[in-house]
Formats: C-alpha cells, sequence, structure tokens
C-alpha cells in the first residue's frame, strides 16, 4: 500500500455512487501507517461543499440542509468554494473502518472528539475517498459522555434510499464497534491523553485544493462536522 509523507497535503473527497463529487477538503498528513491515515488542517483550510449546505451553515437555516440530501437523491447539486473556520481539525481514518475519528481543537485546547460514520477508505493520487453517512457521534474531552447526532437526518437519507439497506447494516455495525473503542480505550482512544495535547504545526502551510477558485470562496464551512 502506498503510504504519504508527513507534511503531504492530501484531498479527502465524498463520492457518491454515481461517481459524483459531493464534497473535497483539504488537510495535511501527519501520520501514515497501517493502523490510520491521520490528516489535519487548521482554520482557513480550503473546501467544497454543496451549494445548498454552505447556505445552510451561512443562513443557520437547517432545512436547507434536507434540501441538500433531497437534491443528492436526484442528483443535481452544485458544489461551492468554503473554508474550514473556527477549529484545528485532527482526523484518523483507519483502512477498513466505517467511521473515522475526529478532534476539534478551539483556543482553550481539544474542544470535543466527533465520530462520523462513512464509507472506507478509498486512496487516491491525492488523497483519500469516502462518502459521508450522515449519522454521527460526539464525545466529550474526557470520553466521559457521549451522545448521537443526526439521527433525523440519517432517517431521512434511508428514507431516500440514500443510504442503502447494506450501508445501514455496516453502519450498525461500526456503531458497536467505536462504543467499545470508547469504553475500552482502545484504537484511538488508547492515546487520547497524547492526542488531547496535539496542535496544529504553525510552520504548516494551510492546505489547498487543487484546481480551487477563489470565486466562491466568500462562503464558509464551520469547524465543526454537521
Amino acid at each position: 500500500m502506498h503510504r504519504f509523507e508527513t507534511g503531504r497535503t492530501v484531498v479527502r473527497r465524498d463520492v457518491h455512487r454515481t461517481g459524483r463529487v459531493w464534497s473535497e477538503h483539504a488537510l495535511r498528513v501527519v501520520a501514515d501507517t497501517g493502523g490510520a491515515l491521520v490528516a489535519a488542517c487548521p482554520p482557513g483550510a480550503q473546501t467544497r461543499w454543496p451549494a445548498l449546505y454552505v447556505r445552510a451553515r451561512d443562513d443557520g437555516d437547517r432545512s436547507l440542509r434536507t434540501e441538500a440530501f433531497d437534491a443528492m437523491a436526484t442528483g443535481a447539486w452544485e458544489l461551492a468554494d468554503a473554508v474550514w473556520q473556527e477549529t484545528e481539525l485532527l482526523v484518523w481514518k483507519p483502512p477498513a473502518a466505517w467511521f473515522s475519528v475526529n478532534a476539534f481543537y478551539g483556543s482553550a485546547g481539544l474542544r470535543n472528539w466527533y465520530v462520523n460514520f462513512e464509507h472506507p477508505i478509498r486512496r487516491t493520487p491525492d488523497g483519500f475517498d469516502t462518502f459521508d453517512l450522515t449519522v454521527d457521534l460526539v464525545a466529550d474531552p474526557g470520553l466521559t459522555r457521549w451522545e448521537w447526532k443526526d439521527e433525523d437526518e440519517y432517517a431521512h437519507v434511508r428514507r431516500l434510499g440514500i443510504v442503502t439497506d447494506a450501508e445501514h447494516q455496516a453502519v450498525d455495525a461500526a456503531r458497536e464497534e467505536v462504543l467499545a473503542t470508547l469504553t475500552e480505550r482502545t484504537g484511538v482512544f488508547a492515546d487520547a491523553e497524547r492526542w488531547a495535547a496535539w496542535r496544529w504545526e504553525p510552520a504548516w502551510p494551510t492546505p489547498r485544493l487543487p484546481r480551487w477558485s477563489t470565486a466562491g470562496a466568500v462562503c464558509g464551512a464551520q469547524g465543526t462536522r454537521d
């Protein structure tokens, strides 16, 4: 398996089953081992998101997110250039897992852990492809409390057929795996204290997407996965 050098910019893409790109996010490699690809970004990292999704963030109107999922179901959506805001982000993507583990850092340090349920990694020359399956798990910095997030949207994308029965079964299995990892402090969470102290390397340039247009850069992508 080809591994990416530390410090290299990689692009995480969410790719719909039709082959169309749903989102892109520029990250910088922190480590790439057999256990996980670890990547990160600071505020200002370049992204592309569905235009309706960006509007939902900017306007605080979650109904636009529902419209974005409806557009996904029809295969008709547009992407808008945006930037990551507010937090430093650290992402662990194990090679075969149906999830990634994310950590968000504010000025006071680690803000929270965030488990994103998504397709296993598919490496590309520029980074890796996956596909967000909507439902998430949020945990406090000390891993003492956690809660499920966006179950309503997950039910909606299930009704739309965006998440298939096979994917739903994989998510259910991944939920159990993540809960075991949390309670037993294994996997990423075995080194939770060390990673909690991590911060973005100031000498690293902010990650940029290839072929990024400045025309849409006024849009903002918040420093959290919603």
